[in-house]
Parts: C-alpha cells; structure tokens; sequence
C-alpha cells in the first residue's frame, strides 16, 4: 500500500471499515500503516504456515478461497489476524515509527546478576489497547452475524492476543572485551509472526467445538459435547464443522479444487497430488508466445523476434 497516511481522507480508500474503525482511522492516522502491514502479514504468514495444508486457502495467483464463517479455519484466521495487528504496532513503537509510543517499559522482574534491563524492548501495551480496538470493533458494532458467531470472533481474537502476550520473552545483547559477555543488555521483546502462527495452528488441530448457551444470566459459549473439559482463554473455538474444502459447494464457501492448475514435479502445496485431493489431473499442451533473440541496436533501442514454445500444463480432475 503506497499511501503516506497524512490526510484523514486516505481513511476512505480502506473498504470494509465499520464507523468505530474509521474514526479511529482518523485519530490515530500514523498507525494504519502498521495496520495495513498487518492485514499483508496475516495473509502470506497464514500461507506459510498451511502450506501442507493448502486446499482451503487457494493458494492460485490472484485467488483466495474463502473460509466459512463459524469453522476452525475461520478461527485461526481471526486469531492470527488479531495477533499481528498488535504485533506490527508493538514493534513499530520499538522502531520509532510512531510518535504517541516509544519502548516498552522496564520489566519490573529483578534482573539477574549477569544482565540488566536495557535496550528498546516491544510495546506490547499499547499493542494490546490500539490492537484490540481495532479488530475487536467490528464485532461490536456490526449488525452483520449471529450473536454466536461474534462470540466465538471475539474469543478467537483474543486467543490470539493471549498466545501473543505469552510469546513476550527475554532477548540481549552481549558486552565486553571482544565478545567475552561480562554484560548483558536484556529486553522483553515479540517472537517473528511466524512462531505465533505455528502455535496457533497447533490449537486449530485442537480446537473445540462450542454452543452460545444461556448459563446464568448471561450467554457464554461451551462445548457442544458434554464430556469435554470447559473453554480456557487459550482455546480455538468454532461453531459448525469445515466444508470439504476439495469440493466445489458454494453455499459452504467452498471453491473446490477441479481445474485448478497444479505442479506435477513440485513436493510442495501447489503439488498435484495435494491439490487434487487424490482426484487425478489432466494433462493439456499450451502454446505460449514469448520474445526471444533480442538484439540491442546502438543507440537506443532494443529489437526482439517473437518464438512460440509449447508448454505442459495440468489442472486437477
């Protein structure tokens, strides 16, 4: 994104913000480049880490499958994409991006003999207060949804946080004669995005299935099967099971895989046997122009021949 987020006009080229989102767009203009950063990480990060995994993100150039709402797939996603929304701004206070924040403050643990706090460590806090406004507004004020399903958002939002926050560990920096370490600098400061993803996948293999139940006075979400243990802070949660993301079902979100082109020789996501689901593919040949035997003629210009060339290409059954 190339916008220089200095005119508060530049908060309506965002599609999709709700109006809490776009006032807070307005106040707080310097952040929304971490936020939109953010929005760019969770994507390829998410692709990262289900690689092996691919069929549901659709993984083809210029086309993501869309996850339904209320599975564990949608879980993750709004986990992951509330933990680097916090992320991209914690870190950018340590960088000097921002002007409102600067360093985290110094841990009040008492550091050991061999260190001592120093150094810029991440601002989870402000992280954390600007983060959660921001992903969590949506849920609150849209119209859009069941009351379930922006429960079960919520709470996958702030897993996501949680498993963020926990991530928060020591790092330093040696001093001394060449290199000895008689001192160490520390700071607390975030992991990559990655290893949070890479927890986070582990609770979407784990993740419970809920109900919105009347308990109390109030609603709360808990397991749909009576024999497992109560939701935790920490868990993944969703509503109805995931569509099988090989078939095509558009009243599921599902895309599905036939005719998708995949690599015959690749071991990898975008592999035929993967994509195919064990279906099978075609093989078909493709004429592809292509300008070949360039010459460069002084002066100042460049004169090319056109070379046709067949190519083999599959797409899954």
């Amino acid at each position: 994104n190339g916008v220089a987020w200095n005119e508060t006009h530049h908060c309506r080229l965002l599609a999709g913000l709700v109006p809490d989102q776009f006032q807070m767009c307005r106040r707080n203009l310097e952040v929304m480049h971490s936020i939109v950063r953010a929005a760019r990480q969770t994507k390829s990060v998410c692709q990262q880490t289900f690689a092996d995994m691919s069929v549901w993100l659709g993984r083809e150039e210029g086309h993501v499958a869309p996850f339904f709402p209320g599975t564990r797939e949608s879980a993750f996603v709004y986990a992951l994409a509330a933990a680097a929304v916090t992320h991209s701004i914690a870190q950018a206070c340590t960088s000097g991006e921002l002007p409102l924040c600067s360093c985290g403050s110094v841990p009040s643990e008492v550091p050991g003999p061999d260190f001592r706090w120093g150094g810029c460590g991440d601002n989870l806090s402000y992280g954390l207060q600007l983060g959660a406004a921001f992903a969590d507004s949506p849920l609150k004020s849209s119209k859009l949804g069941t009351q379930a399903l922006k429960a079960m958002n919520l709470h996958n939002n702030g897993v996501g946080r949680q498993v963020l926050s926990d991530s928060l560990d020591t790092k330093c920096k040696c001093h001394g004669v060449s290199g000895s370490c008689s001192v160490k600098t520390c700071w607390k400061g975030l992991p990559d995005l990655g290893e949070i993803a890479s927890d986070l996948k582990s609770k979407y293999l784990t993740a419970i299935k809920v109900t919105h139940r009347l308990i109390g006075p109030r609603k709360q979400l808990i397991p749909k099967e009576m024999d497992v243990r109560p939701v935790k802070e920490t868990d993944l949660v969703y509503l109805i099971n995931s569509p099988d993301y090989c078939i095509l079902n558009l009243h599921l979100g599902s895309l599905g895989t036939q005719d998708r082109q995949c690599n015959k020789t690749s071991a990898g996501s975008d592999s035929c046997n993967l994509m195919c689901c064990g279906r099978g593919y075609n093989a078909y040949t493709e004429e592809v122009v292509e300008r070949c035997h360039c010459k460069y003629h002084w002066c100042c210009y460049v004169v090319c021949k056109k070379c046709r060339r067949k190519v083999e290409r599959y797409v899954c059954k």
